[in-house]
């Protein structure tokens, strides 16, 4: 598929979790590009035959799995990886889900709930979802990383220094991020791939969908990051810019109240706006709407934003 890459990472070689003492999928040098094989979320547990009941049968142990380590010739703590992500070719098909427990607002959604999408993966046009709703699609790698220093095995679900589930929906084709080395090696991985996601990520959960990536990983010696940076070159929301956007918000000193606040205001306008039953309303904030600190200054109340595009329902 990818005719400039050096190296290809097959589905099979992935894991679960981050371990600097995880043996390498692959011994690359800085400069190569190499196609990665990534899982979704789900690991395959969640396919085309799924129902809401498959949610409680998940084995949570093969959640979010990444694909490598990659092992970078050269790397050694106080580097950094320069890891340029080029191109996407995602599957077609993907899943949201409402996971009992999981979300911003889990409290107000008890049930399990899981809408499944079928897209077009060669000309990404915006997938259906509901009574008139059309969702643009950007694809990006929610889970990518290295190894941390600590020993033993750590979990994949919380981002870290060295990166992981950051889920930020711009590390999409064309960026480049920068990653903080703190064992020799490295030990890349990516996976957790999207073909849509708003900022937030609010019920846990974007257009979750296996897909294939292809990485180019260099290496900028004695980088001494303190955290993952990322260069983006292009605007990042052209593709959902076009209508203008319906904005609710949340006021008051405490932040997290604030943006839960200003997400249930939004669910309650698209239920009441587009005859959306609340929990798809909740679960399409999750995959194309903002959430935003607008402002942080004025004490004692903060203002967090919901931003929803009107391209959606256009």
């Amino acid at each position: 598929m990818c005719v400039a890459c050096n190296h290809t990472i097959h589905r099979d070689r992935h894991h679960f979790g981050w371990n600097r003492d995880f043996a390498p999928a692959l011994i690359a040098r800085p400069g190569e590009t190499i196609l990665f094989e990534c899982l979704d979320s789900s690991g395959g547990q969640i396919g085309a035959g799924a129902t809401a009941d498959t949610l409680a049968s998940l084995d949570f142990g093969r959640i979010n799995p990444v694909s490598g380590p990659v092992h970078v010739e050269e790397a050694e703590p106080g580097d950094a990886l320069k890891v340029t992500l080029r191109t996407f070719h995602p599957s077609g098909f993907g899943w949201t889900a409402n996971i009992p427990g999981f979300g911003l607002v889990a409290d107000q959604f008890p049930e399990p709930a899981l809408h499944l999408w079928s897209y077009d993966a060669a000309s990404m046009v915006p997938a259906l979802y509901g009574p008139g709703g059309r969702v643009p699609l950007k694809p990006f790698a929610g889970t990518i990383g290295v190894a941390p220093a600590a020993p033993g095995l750590q979990s994949v679900v919380p981002p870290r220094r060295v990166g992981g589930n950051m889920d930020i929906r711009d590390l999409s084709a064309g960026v480049t991020l920068y990653l903080p080395v703190e064992v020799d090696g490295a030990l890349f991985s990516i996976g957790d791939t999207h073909a849509a996601q708003g900022d937030g990520e609010v019920c846990g959960t974007a257009i979750e969908s296996r897909m294939d990536v292809e990485v180019t990983i260099e290496l900028v010696k004695d980088a001494r990051l303190a955290s993952p940076r990322f260069t983006v070159t292009e605007p990042v929301t052209r593709h959902l810019d076009g209508a203008g956007y319906e904005v609710t918000t949340g006021i008051g000193p405490d932040l997290m109240v604030a943006a839960r606040e200003a997400v249930m205001r939004m669910v309650d306008l698209l239920a009441a706006e587009h005859a959306l039953a609340p929990i798809d309303a909740y679960m399409l904030c999750s995959v194309c709407g903002d959430l935003r600190i607008s402002e942080i200054v004025d004490m004692p109340n903060w203002v967090v934003s919901f931003y929803f595009p009107r391209i959606v329902f256009a």
